[in-house]
Order: structure tokens, then sequence, then C-alpha cells
């Protein structure tokens, strides 16, 4: 029998849904993601767009495409990602959630929000593996959510990958949407230093409670969904992993698209 070999996981900015046809460093990056990677058997992947009171998870069989999303151009609104899903790797995430303690769900119907399926059609474009998703509670603490994660750790050896899918600096209301390579302002720029410097030195305790302790944290997050699946990937890597980023760029100014691998 074939051993999976150990896999990264993931914090991905998955930015506006745009990114799913647009050519930009961000989107041409995660082109060439799927392929640098061992290939899973299967996703768990926890979205921002994907919001409940507890730690949620997807069981459909076939979960259908959300286009949870309005004003963008028609092509977007046609795009499908067929990706089946895993009702029993679904159970096995619920049981885990449980074990450990936390008040788990499990939701058969749930389809594939734009937070899954725009990173996911860029890095597995035939849609070839199975995909559950999980949810992010945008009550929760970056604790919490680095608890979701490590009751999910052994998943990485076990030929599955997991994913967090958000953003590394998301405020909509503070965007320059005329000039999508305006620069980015001071207060972004220091609230992305410290995180990339706390995540380099492996400084959880601080991660953990960036709303009080990164700078501009307020501003960076107005409501922190988009970081909370950092924090889930985080967890599923295990204890002390190794932070690489993989990725840095931003647009519309304060949009921060960084992304990165936990090993």
């Amino acid at each position: 029998m074939d051993i999976p070999t150990r896999l990264p996981t993931l914090f991905l900015s998955h930015g506006s849904p745009m990114l799913a046809i647009e050519d930009t460093p961000a989107g041409r990056f995660l082109d060439d993601l799927g392929q640098q990677l061992p290939w899973p058997r299967a996703i768990v992947i926890a979205s921002a767009h994907f919001m409940t009171d507890r730690p949620m998870v997807g069981g459909h069989v076939r979960p259908h495409t959300v286009h949870d999303f309005g004003g963008f151009p028609e092509p977007l609104y046609q795009i499908h990602y067929p990706a089946a899903g895993s009702p029993d790797l679904a159970e096995e995430v619920f049981d885990r959630l449980v074990v450990a303690g936390l008040p788990a769900k499990l939701r058969d119907h749930h389809g594939l929000d734009h937070g899954v399926w725009v990173p996911l059609r860029r890095m597995y474009p035939q849609a070839d593996i199975p995909v559950v998703p999980l949810s992010v509670m945008p009550h929760g603490t970056a604790a919490e959510h680095y608890a979701v994660g490590r009751a999910l750790s052994l998943l990485r050896d076990e030929g599955v990958l997991v994913i967090g899918s958000g953003g590394f600096v998301h405020n909509l209301g503070d965007l320059d949407w005329r000039h999508r390579d305006a620069p980015m302002p001071p207060w972004a720029a220091e609230f992305s230093a410290w995180m990339h410097d706390k995540l380099a030195s492996g400084d959880h305790a601080a991660l953990l409670d960036w709303q009080e302790q990164a700078p501009h944290a307020r501003h960076a997050h107005p409501t922190v969904e988009h970081l909370m699946p950092l924090f889930v990937a985080m967890g599923a890597a295990g204890d002390e992993p190794r932070v690489r980023t993989i990725h840095r760029s931003h647009e519309m100014g304060s949009l921060a698209l960084d992304a990165f691998a936990f090993d």
C-alpha cells in the first residue's frame, strides 16, 4: 500500500472573485501552485465565506457552485466548479472535531462558495479532487480557529490537503477600486509586516492575540472572518511548523493577497 506523502497546510488569500478569471500575479501563482504540491487525495478548505456559530463541515456528495457575490461581470456567474464532495471524509472531520471537544455540526447540502472554488479552480482546474468545505466563526477567536486546525492535524499525513482561504489584509471600504496598482497604504504595510515577522519567528502567542497586538488590526480587518482561516491552517500543521511565504502581492492599495505554507 502506498504511504501518502506528508502535505503542507496552506493559507491562501482569495481576493476578489475576479481572481478566478483575471491574469494577475496572484492568479498566476495559483495556476502554478497545484503543480508544485504532492497530489492530494482530498481537500478540506476553511473558507471566510462559510460563516457559522460553530465549526461546521459540508458533507454533500456533489456540492453545487455558489455565486455568493453581486455586481461582477456575467462570465463569473457562468463558472461552475464540479468537484465531488466526500461524505466519508466530512464525517471523519466532524468526528475529529467532536473528539477534540469542539461543538461541530455536519451540513449535508452545503455548496462551494467563492472562497473555495476561486482558488481551487486555478490550482486544480480539472476539479478532480474531492472537496470538503469547513466553516469559520465570525465571532470566534484566533485561538478557537487554531484549535479547529489542531484537531485536523493528522490529515496532512493521510494525503489530505488542508487549506485556509481568506484574506491577509481585507478592508473593502478602504480599497482604491479605480486603481488596481495603487500603492499599499502605510497602515496596511505595517500590519502586514507585523504578521510576517510573527509568522517567521513562530510567535504563536502574539499571533493568537493579533487583535490587541498587531498595529492597525481593526483597520486591516474590520471583521475577522478573512483572517481566521490562517489560524486553521496554522493549527492543522501540527507542532512548531516551518512557515514559508509562498506569495506576496496586493491590489487596489490594501487588498493584500499573501499566501503561506506550513510544513
